[in-house]
């Protein structure tokens, strides 16, 4: 069995958590906490495989958690799965950094959870079979990590609506565009739009510069960050 740590400080939503991993075959429930020192504490005490990890707890930030997490993986290693609404790319990249195996964006449909532990364990299961392993072995590991590496796109999120805003900023001028230029070009609503462009920063597919010189608050600008 893979052991779980569910941790978040809605109870609601830990219950959820729990419910989904409960009916997933081949894992259990060990635990629940609700903040930071109650995470550091029960992975001590109850020793989960993996921990389902809030960012925004109300002692301190989970990726401070996760950065414990490490410190201390010689004695108590845990895999992480982050399970947040914070969507900004320097909570991306530290959790990156952290080792995280999936970073799921709230909200997002069950089946991505069912979906993402399915995955973890049978990379936890390839990695049992390996023994003595030669490079190809180790790329393939590696190349299969990383592509489900990713950050799974939250609610509402439609590929076919990402890819026309990529287009629409792949088309803009060298500074950007704003999101009601964006919205104009797509024929999509402003908030929406909106919502499409900071998914593309969170994925690290765009960058956001604010642009002063103009009345009232600075505009938000938009760019396709270039492969």
């Amino acid at each position: 069995m893979i052991h779980v740590l569910v941790v978040d400080d809605d109870f609601m939503v830990a219950r959820l958590h729990s419910s989904v991993v409960s009916r997933q075959p081949g894992f259990e429930v060990v635990g629940a906490a609700r903040n930071g020192a109650e995470a550091l504490a029960a992975v001590r005490s109850l020793r989960p495989d993996l921990v389902l990890l809030d960012i925004h707890l109300p002692d301190m930030s989970g990726l401070e958690v996760l950065r414990r997490f490490r410190e201390s993986a010689a004695d108590y290693p845990v895999d992480v799965i982050v399970i947040s609404a914070a969507r900004d790319l320097d909570s991306l990249r530290t959790a990156l950094r952290g080792g995280v195996f999936q970073y799921l964006v709230k909200p997002f449909e069950i089946e991505s959870l069912r979906s993402r532990l399915k995955e973890y364990a049978e990379h936890r299961a390839e990695l049992q079979r390996l023994t003595d392993v030669d490079q190809a072995e180790v790329d393939r590991v590696f190349r299969a990590q990383g592509s489900r590496g990713a950050v799974a796109a939250p609610k509402g999120i439609s590929p076919e609506t990402t890819d026309l805003v990529v287009q629409a900023l792949g088309d803009a001028p060298d500074d950007g565009m704003s999101a009601s230029d964006c919205a104009e070009v797509t024929g999509l609503s402003r908030s929406s739009t909106r919502r499409y462009l900071e998914h593309l920063v969170t994925i690290g597919r765009a960058e956001m510069r604010p642009r002063y010189g103009v009345a009232g608050r600075p505009e938000r600008r938009y760019r396709l960050v270039r492969r």
